[in-house]
Order: structure tokens, then C-alpha cells, then sequence
């Protein structure tokens, strides 16, 4: 499988797309200040060239990371890898995985599979690891809620473009 970096480029750009919806003051952007102790003051004068680059970037390990869980194809080329000749499309593994990825290639590439995986991904991963830090914070449900919401949508949307586009 190889990698399709246009579309990893993309949907590296849907975190920074949803969270200017999510985090915007007409849908939870107000309830989100209030809720972290984050003040209009408090938000001037940051470098926010830095910010959206530095996030742009962790957005595409994270697009790089939900290759795995929303591709089963992916799968296929760790159990082959080390495989004598896995390069070689003349071998007898090389032919195998052909045959494989000819047959079987396609199953589950849909945008709607890879966003179920991308918001199971962010309800069992983002979830818990928000919870954990926001509840050591002494945060409330409501932060919570935002955030882990914020990610599940926004990991739905990368798995479904991932899926169906790589």
C-alpha cells in the first residue's frame, strides 16, 4: 500500500477546519473559554503562526496514525514485510500479496467505514486520555464533553477521508 501523501496533507487540515466551527464563539467556543479559564485577555498576543503550524504538524502524525486503525490493508504489508522476496513482485510471497491486495484490496475502503473507525478511535483513545488529564486538571464534564467531542468528530472525519482516499 502506498502512501498518498495529497490526501494525508488534507486531512492533516481537519482538525484545524473543525476546530475553527467547533471552538468558534457561536457554537462552543464561549462555553469552552468559560469552561478552561481561558479569557479574551489571555488569548492576545500569541504567536499564532506557530500555533497553527505546530498543530498542522501534529495533525499529520496524527493522520499518519489512523492509517492502521482505519485501512485494514495496512495490516497486510507487517505480516509480509520481513518476508524474503516481499519486494519482488516474481516471488512467491510477492504474488501472494498481489493476489491478496488484488482480491481483497478494496474491502472496507469507504468513507463511511473509516469514520466509524476514526470516532472509535477517538471515544477509545482521545476520550480516555482528555478524561484523564481534564479530571487531574479539575476539570468538569462540560470541558470534557467539548474537547473529547471535538476529537471524536474530527477523527471521524480523517478516518473517513484516510479510508476512502489513500
Amino acid at each position: 500500500m502506498e502512501l498518498n501523501w495529497i490526501t494525508l496533507f488534507g486531512a492533516a487540515l481537519i482538525p484545524l477546519v473543525v476546530g475553527a466551527a467547533w471552538y468558534n464563539p457561536k457554537m462552543l467556543g464561549t462555553m469552552w473559554m468559560r469552561e478552561s479559564g481561558v479569557t479574551e485577555e489571555s488569548m492576545k498576543g500569541a504567536n499564532m503562526a506557530m500555533i497553527f503550524g505546530v498543530s498542522y504538524l501534529l495533525s499529520l502524525f496524527l493522520a499518519l496514525a489512523l492509517i492502521p486503525v482505519v485501512v485494514h490493508q495496512a495490516h497486510l504489508n507487517s505480516i509480509f514485510l520481513n518476508e524474503p522476496g516481499f519486494n519482488d513482485p516474481q516471488s512467491e510471497v510477492g504474488q501472494l500479496f498481489s493476489s491478496l491486495m488484488g482480491k481483497y484490496g478494496n474491502n472496507f475502503r469507504t468513507f463511511r467505514h473509516g469514520s466509524l473507525h476514526g470516532a472509535l478511535a477517538g471515544f477509545l483513545i482521545a476520550l480516555p486520555v482528555l478524561g484523564i488529564n481534564a479530571l487531574f486538571e479539575r476539570k468538569n464534564f462540560k470541558y470534557i464533553a467539548i474537547n473529547a467531542g471535538y476529537w471524536i468528530v474530527t477523527t471521524a472525519l480523517m478516518g473517513g477521508v484516510i479510508c476512502a482516499y489513500l
